[in-house]
């Protein structure tokens, strides 16, 4: 596909780039001296700047959430399916930004850039980030672009975290957050499967440490595992038996000689892949701040009173055969923002797809989706 030719497609976006100068308190007591977000934008901020959406991405995303950066790119953005002219998030009628997390690996400062106190690179030794963290730096960010109220903050997974903490921590700062296959804290179950992931990283012998990059060497191995644990829990028991059953790639289980089966090949490649792209040391952070949330914490922990702080109209939704981020987690949400008496409407999804839902072109998916932000983009016309 051309992707400058295609009508449902954004086009050729190019990453930009904010540094703020100051120094950035974080929420473990330390100091950034100053930092780079990159993102992306599609569509036009009116203006008012009443339609600007921001996009929070989940543990492995990045900035690049649609379209395509050169004509001769293979795949779009990770979301493209969900952004872009006519989509549930529509580029014709809002101005979408999305960022690359802080702390990762896509550009954005983090592990693998220079701090600029040592002139080396932070790797290891870059500071411990929350989802906290990420809205301050994402305010800002807000501000260089002149938005002072995002009609909607939405995010997946992570990026669901993402947009209840900006609702709680920035009320006037957003109309509308959108939570996909998110939950208000992980289970006991997903602390264990994101500490499986680390051990794996951390015990390859690449690993040095975290200091990989200085000795050219790559945790090959120790990511590709955390990969394969991981996308195993993205799945559900229904998505892989139909694509995969016990389908082998190669070998004789009669022999028991080289065998193969489709769903090894399936997670080995993914592995392989992953560990090329991603940063080790990123992945050890992205996967704490995962751990770490919890905004009920810090209000004698009361969910209901944690959201009872927020301004904005909520959507949540949850897919029937997500058991990473399952529909229970999603309605103890909506069940808090009853008790708060906030405005929410949510959506259960019939999925075989498991977690991975969230990012799939499911009709009824998009639907509720499209049709929550359309219901947005009218009431802000109409009061313009």
């Amino acid at each position: 596909m051309n992707p400058e030719s295609s009508a449902s497609s954004v086009g050729i976006v190019s990453p930009q780039r904010f540094h703020h100068s100051g120094d950035f308190p974080l929420q473990c007591g330390r100091r950034l001296p100053g930092f780079e977000l990159v993102y992306e934008t599609y569509g036009q901020l009116n203006d008012k700047a009443s339609n600007a959406i921001l996009i929070c991405h989940a543990l492995s995303g990045n900035h690049h959430a649609a379209g395509y950066h050169d004509s001769s790119d293979r795949k779009p953005g990770w979301w493209d399916s969900c952004i872009g002219p006519g989509k549930p998030i529509d580029s014709d009628k809002f101005f979408i930004v999305s960022v690359n997390n802080l702390g990762g690996c896509h550009g954005s400062t983090g592990p693998r850039t220079i701090n600029p106190q040592t002139g080396t690179e932070w790797g290891p030794d870059f500071p411990a980030v929350t989802v906290k963290d990420w809205v301050n730096s994402q305010l800002l960010l807000a501000d260089h672009l002149g938005i002072d109220c995002f009609a909607a903050v939405v995010g997946g997974s992570l990026g669901g975290m993402q947009a209840m903490q900006w609702a709680i921590d920035a009320p006037a700062r957003l109309q509308a957050a959108v939570l996909i296959a998110s939950a208000a804290r992980l289970s006991a179950q997903n602390i264990a499967f994101n500490e499986i992931a680390r051990q794996a990283i951390s015990a390859d012998p690449n690993f040095a440490g975290g200091h990989y990059r200085q000795q050219h060497r790559n945790p090959d191995l120790g990511l590709m595992l955390a990969r394969m644990v991981g996308h195993v829990t993205y799945l559900s028991d229904d998505g892989m038996r139909q694509k995969f059953g016990r389908e082998l790639k190669s070998g004789d289980i009669s022999l028991g000689q080289d065998v193969e089966f489709q769903v090894e090949s399936y997670l080995q490649y993914q592995g392989r892949s992953f560990s090329q792209r991603f940063d080790a040391n990123t992945y050890l952070l992205m996967t704490r701040a995962l751990d770490y949330f919890d905004p009920a914490s810090d209000f004698d922990n009361s969910l209901s009173a944690a959201l009872a702080q927020t301004r904005c109209r909520f959507c949540v939704i949850s897919f029937t055969t997500d058991w990473r981020f399952s529909a229970a987690r999603s309605k103890e949400i909506v069940d808090a923002l009853i008790r708060s008496e906030r405005n929410v409407c949510s959506a259960v999804i019939e999925s075989e797809h498991g977690h991975d839902s969230f990012l799939l072109p499911i009709p009824r998916y998009f639907e509720v989706l499209g049709g929550f932000l359309n219901r947005l983009h009218q009431d802000y016309s109409d009061a313009n």
